[in-house]
């Protein structure tokens, strides 16, 4: 399969990576001064101390001064990413000022040694406007401290020309970056007008303090979309009233940011107990803010006005079209339809495939609401788009569960929910709401709807958990929200990843038979709340973000190497300059 947006905005997490403790970075820093000393006492040579003082006194200077005036100046830095960058820099120093001179003689070493911490202030530079805040201007003091505390050191071991000339590297290597900067930034300013280094500024803020920061780039790109969503509101005369709603927008892109939580916020929204199960949209629609999620609470309180109830339903159904499978039920004249291709891959499918199947339903039902079960993740790959054979499979079972519960006889309806909490962690795989289950009889038969709130299943769970359902219903159906809290940097985090199938089925049993023991006559209404005016990342943007950014991958390796090659022959015709 082609390869799609999400996986292309997966393979970028290879990128991301948590820095060391600063202590082990210091000590490596210190045992590399200790090191270089060492040698140079061996071979009785008059640059002794150089390891301790040319490099490792100016890495521990910048380590102690980066953050205080990071922060000074509105920017944020850890310490530990402090350290792991006063580290590379003096490794790089290390290896530009120290190996030629092992063939060539240190004649050369001033001006390697100017040209390697020229260098170090350029990445220090490029750095610190990644990731502690994209205003150049507001960083090139706290870059400079290294180089800085390297070139005061350097007066004392080089002729007073050294001065200088280093000074003049400082200069052409700050410019080279800050040229380089600008080529990166260019991409992304020119397709979506923003500042790329600002929002990888954002991204680590998020990752670092739950920032939503970030929502202010997704509303710069987003547009306006108009979206059904469907609701199914059961009322009972004994027991909590019971709310089945299903979004046609995405909970993403990650953690709390956008729509992430949107499943946790439309339950704890309505009075009744609230099952927010996925329905039928791609990272296309994510929502660019968490307050967007109040427009879709508006439009589906809106729709309860005028709202005719049922006492009736039919009893469950199964349809099968190739590898797609759909549990039908009607509840009045609307029809529930949960569907899934587990074993196989079961991922997003297209808003445009959804629409097509509830269209086509209201030719027999006054509403369709169709989920997504999203209970089975091989691999981050594409979603389901229109015209493809899955698709078609979708469709074509749709049709099938169309004709087959339209034929069923509607008999009176009882219906019981749960709320079951577990104890397990967003990092484990599992949202905030836990387990929820709603169990329907008619006609003697049961049939469970069960929505664990997570981001799909590892392949085999969806199978092992629905086993555990059917000791006690006669049919049912394991659900995942599709939440992205639990997804913070890869969008692989699927509900039996991390815990496994056998620590869950307790919930699973507890959250059924709770069910079970809550059955009461229910009446239910159907309606279609138009959410109108909601911003989402819009069609084709995540796919065009992706694509810019791997294009800037791309390029930026070779584009580096060319510019410091210039910024080196310029180093050089700099030094004989002066000589």
């Amino acid at each position: 399969m082609e390869s799609g947006p999400d996986v292309r905005v997966e393979r970028l997490t290879r990128y991301i990576f948590s820095a060391p403790s600063w202590p082990r970075s210091l000590a490596l820093i210190v045992v590399l001064g200790f090191v270089i000393d060492a040698a140079t006492y061996r071979v009785g040579d008059e640059l002794f101390l150089i390891g301790t003082l040319g490099f490792s006194v100016p890495a521990l200077v910048a380590f102690l001064l980066t953050v205080p005036l990071v922060r000074v100046f509105g920017g944020y830095i850890t310490w530990n990413r402090s350290a792991l960058l006063a580290l590379a820099c003096t490794v790089l120093a290390v290896i530009l000022s120290l190996s030629p001179v092992l063939v060539f003689g240190r004649a050369l070493f001033p001006m390697l040694y100017a040209v390697a911490f020229g260098l170090a202030f350029g990445l220090r530079l490029l750095v610190l406007a990644a990731v502690a805040d994209y205003r150049i201007s507001r960083m090139v003091l706290p870059a400079f401290t290294q180089s800085a505390a390297a070139i005061a050191v350097g007066t004392w071991f080089f002729t007073p020309g050294f001065v200088p000339y280093a000074l003049l590297l400082q200069a052409v290597f700050g410019l080279v970056f800050i040229f380089l900067i600008w080529l990166i930034e260019r991409p992304l300013k020119r397709a979506f007008q923003i500042s790329g280094l600002n929002f990888l500024n954002t991204f680590i803020a998020h990752l670092t303090d739950g920032s939503k920061n970030m929502e202010d780039f997704f509303r710069e790109i987003g547009e306006e979309v108009y979206v059904p969503q469907i609701s199914l509101f059961f009322s009972r005369d004994a027991g909590k009233d019971v709310l089945f709603t299903v979004p046609n927008v995405h909970p993403g892109p990650m953690g709390d940011v956008g729509g992430g939580n949107l499943p946790r916020i439309l339950h704890d929204t309505f009075p009744e107990e609230t099952l927010v199960a996925h329905g039928c949209a791609t990272h296309d629609f994510n929502l660019v803010s968490e307050s967007e999620i109040e427009k879709i609470a508006r439009a589906v309180e809106a729709s309860r006005e005028g709202l005719a109830f049922s006492a009736v339903a039919s009893r469950p159904v199964r349809v099968e079209s190739g590898s797609v499978s759909i549990l039908c039920q009607r509840f009045g004249d609307a029809l529930l339809m949960v569907s899934t291709r587990s074993p196989e891959r079961t991922e997003d499918l297209d808003y445009s495939v959804g629409m097509a199947i509830m269209a086509e339903g209201r030719c027999a039902f006054s509403e369709v609401a169709f989920v997504d079960a999203h209970n089975c993740m091989t691999s981050v790959g594409s979603p389901v788009l229109p015209a493809t054979r899955i698709a078609t499979e979708y469709i074509a079972a749709a049709r099938e569960g169309f004709r087959a519960a339209r034929d069923l006889p509607a008999e009176p309806l009882a219906i019981g929910v749960s709320h079951v909490r577990v104890p397990f962690t967003r990092e484990q795989g599992f949202g905030s709401l836990g387990v929820q289950a709603l169990v329907t009889e008619v006609e003697g038969k049961r049939a469970a709807y069960v929505l664990i709130d997570g981001n799909n299943m590892a392949p085999g769970v969806r199978e092992q958990l629905r086993a555990v359902a059917l000791e006690d219903v006669d049919e049912a159906e394991i659900m995942t929200t599709d939440t992205h809290t639990v997804n913070t940097i890869t969008g692989k985090n699927p509900v039996g990843y991390v815990v496994p199938a056998k620590a869950i089925v307790p919930y699973i049993e507890q959250a059924v038979r709770e069910a079970i023991a809550d059955l009461a006559l229910a009446r239910v209404g159907a309606a279609t709340a138009s959410c109108e005016g909601v911003v989402v990342f819009g069609s084709q943007r995540v796919s065009q973000l992706a694509s810019t950014v791997n294009a800037m991958l791309v390029f930026i390796a070779p584009l580096s190497l060319m510019i410091l090659i210039l910024a080196f022959l310029l180093s050089v015709i700099a030094y004989i300059a002066l000589q």
